[in-house]
């Protein structure tokens, strides 16, 4: 497992970079601007014979406003990215001190402290948002049990710490406790509210045998379990490992805007010195219109509207979608989503519902049919295995038959009852088989059915058809990514037979059956160099080399650890309607980015324009910038509705 989750990191998360802001500053920044705004305040309503006071306030007010964005962000980001990387590393919010700096020695004290004013708000709003799609995300993880009650040897409970939990030891949950870890049923019946793991607000009930998740509600029963995981393999630790690199990933986008910008304000840094030394001979200005008018520039040209143009949209999207039980290792797997040219399925489990279910069967008229369920249903409780589960689900018995049952290898299940001897096998097994039977076999194993014979002393007297059939949601989903125009692949280790009578079903495009495990991973490869972006879905070990190949790998949430952990997206139930909502999302988060990135360029290009003109001064151009940001901002929080 390490192998395969390092060679997923290397083929396709070379592009995750953390965030370079650590906003973790506590309430001093927000206690300091309020500070500043009433300081302002005071100055502002000073009149004119208090001239000094008044700027000496502004001064304080602009610093005491400006203390996280410019000095701790602006200034400290800097100097630490610039030792980071050996380089001069600029953060775009130098350039709002230096214009604040170079307002007030020109004497415009209030133009100063507004710019500062005005950027900090933006800025401030802009975490606020980060922070509002974190805690959207943060509700679903809220349930994070610390204490269990342990059953001592001698019958008593103790409670202990999750913590101290081991595989093997047993637990009591009472009504309406939280189920503590992950494990399975003894005792006891109940039903569990699951939503915080799959989303599904219908109770599930359990009994003796069932699986139960840590984090989970117990309803008004109370049971016993075993613990059949340790804390950190939890279904629920998945889900926290998952959220925790949501923030470590970031968009193409934002990946670009976060390299352009250190070069783009050092470009800027040079062009507004020399915009003020050369313009007063080139264009006869005085040194002090030059100086302001650089000034102005200065605000014009800040990038931080096109800093906050993604922010917002990628973690509304992100936050949205675990709402709906769609979780991402972060926003970049989101918009690889939204232009993917092909999919690939697996069957089991992902297009199908994981386990077969009788569809016909069918008995001799010359034979009492309910005495015959009877039989079938007391020989197959003597078996174990997903056939017999089946059949079991299927029927039930009037007469509870007690038969000594035989399962015999290559024969099936066999026993006596009135004389006669009774077995239900493959067909296979039988010598002598009338041709309706040969002919109803034919046809529904054609269908991707597996056919039993039942048979009375050898005589074969009625048959019944099991399939994995497709699931739910399974036709729809096909059916939206095939009118999209997106190649759509079921890709199986079961036989062409079944694979293509599923796949006929669901009119997927392609068809691969008989494959191996290494086998899928190939079959990516191929699809990536044939169709261009691809995604696979998947839920089980034999998936896992497949979803890492793949740009996007997404895993069914109830599957194996092994596919949730080299998953970029997980379906936290097995709902593939839920797939199709994240494509629709992450393609409205694409098309809000880029929204976002062409209004704040035009927005740039416009203040530029006009400062060259002399149409503006620094406080129209930071209104305009700062409402630019704020714009784009509540843009990206449209998402956190979006359906």
């Amino acid at each position: 497992m390490k192998n395969i989750q390092e060679q997923h990191t290397h083929e396709n998360h070379s592009h995750n970079h953390k965030h370079d802001h650590d906003h973790n500053h506590g309430k001093l920044p927000i206690v300091m601007y309020f500070i500043g705004l009433v300081v302002a305040l005071v100055a502002l309503f000073l009149s004119e014979k208090y001239l000094i006071l008044q700027n000496i306030l502004f001064s304080l007010a602009t610093i005491s406003m400006g203390y996280h964005v410019v000095i701790l962000e602006g200034m400290g980001e800097t100097v630490k990215n610039t030792k980071i990387k050996k380089r001069f590393t600029p953060n775009s919010h130098i350039l709002m001190g230096l214009a604040a700096i170079g307002a007030s020695l020109m004497g415009n004290f209030w133009e100063g402290t507004l710019l500062i004013l005005i950027f900090s708000a933006a800025h401030f709003l802009e975490e606020y948002a980060e922070g509002r799609s974190k805690r959207e995300i943060a509700k679903l993880l809220e349930m994070n049990p610390t204490k269990a009650r342990l059953i001592l040897p001698d019958g008593n409970t103790k409670i202990v710490d999750v913590s101290e939990l081991k595989v093997g030891d047993q637990l009591q949950v009472l009504n309406g406790d939280q189920v503590p870890i992950d494990g399975m049923i003894l005792s006891g019946i109940t039903s569990i509210d699951e939503s915080s793991i799959n989303g599904e607000s219908i109770p599930k009930e359990k009994s003796k045998g069932d699986i139960v998740f840590g984090s989970t509600i117990n309803g008004t029963g109370t049971f016993t379990m075993e613990v059949t995981k340790e804390t950190k393999d939890t279904v629920f630790s998945k889900i926290l490992q998952l959220v925790s690199q949501n923030q470590e990933n970031q968009t193409r986008a934002a990946s670009i805007i976060q390299k352009f910008e250190p070069r783009y304000v050092s470009f800027v840094l040079i062009a507004i010195p020399l915009f003020i030394l050369f313009t007063p001979f080139l264009f006869h200005w005085t040194w002090s219109e030059s100086i302001y008018r650089g000034l102005v520039l200065l605000v014009a040209a800040s990038p931080c509207a096109l800093a906050a143009s993604t922010v917002s949209a990628t973690l509304s999207a992100t936050s949205n979608l675990a709402k709906r039980g769609v979780l991402s290792k972060g926003s970049t797997f989101l918009s690889q989503l939204a232009d993917i040219d092909a999919i690939a399925f697996d069957k089991t489990g992902t297009l199908t519902r994981g386990k077969p279910e009788v569809t016909h069967y069918y008995f001799a008229d010359s034979v009492n049919e309910e005495q015959l369920i009877d039989i079938v249903v007391a020989l197959e409780k003597g078996a174990n295995h997903p056939l017999a589960n089946a059949i079991l689900e299927k029927f039930e018995a009037k007469t509870n038959l007690n038969i000594e049952v035989t399962n015999q290898i290559g024969k099936g299940l066999t026993g006596g009852y009135n004389g006669k001897n009774y077995r239900i096998g493959k067909p296979s097994s039988f010598d002598t088989v009338p041709d309706e039977y040969l002919r109803s076999n034919n046809e529904w194993s054609s269908q991707g059915n597996t056919v039993v014979y039942v048979a009375e002393d050898e005589k074969v007297i009625g048959f019944i058809a099991l399939m994995d059939i497709p699931s739910e949601h399974a036709r729809e989903t096909i059916d939206y990514f095939r009118k999209l125009g997106i190649h759509t692949t079921l890709i199986t280790g079961d036989s062409e037979l079944t694979g293509k009578a599923v796949g006929e079903q669901l009119g997927v495009a392609e068809v691969i059956a008989n494959v191996m495990p290494e086998d899928k991973s190939n079959i990516i490869s191929e699809q990536k160099e044939k169709y261009g972006v691809t995604a696979m879905v998947g839920d089980g070990v034999n998936d896992a080399p497949a979803l890492v190949k793949a740009d996007v790998g997404i895993a069914m949430g109830d599957g194996t650890d092994v596919a949730v952990d080299v998953s970029d997206l997980v379906l936290m139930q097995n709902n593939l309607s839920k797939l199709v909502q994240a494509h629709k999302i992450s393609k409205k988060m694409n098309k809000v980015i880029w929204q976002n990135i062409y209004f704040s360029m035009a927005v740039v290009v416009f203040l530029v324009i006009v400062s060259l003109f002399g149409l503006t001064d620094i406080a129209i151009s930071v209104i305009v910038h700062e409402g630019s940001t704020i714009v784009v901002i509540l843009n990206g929080l449209r998402l956190l509705r979006s359906n």
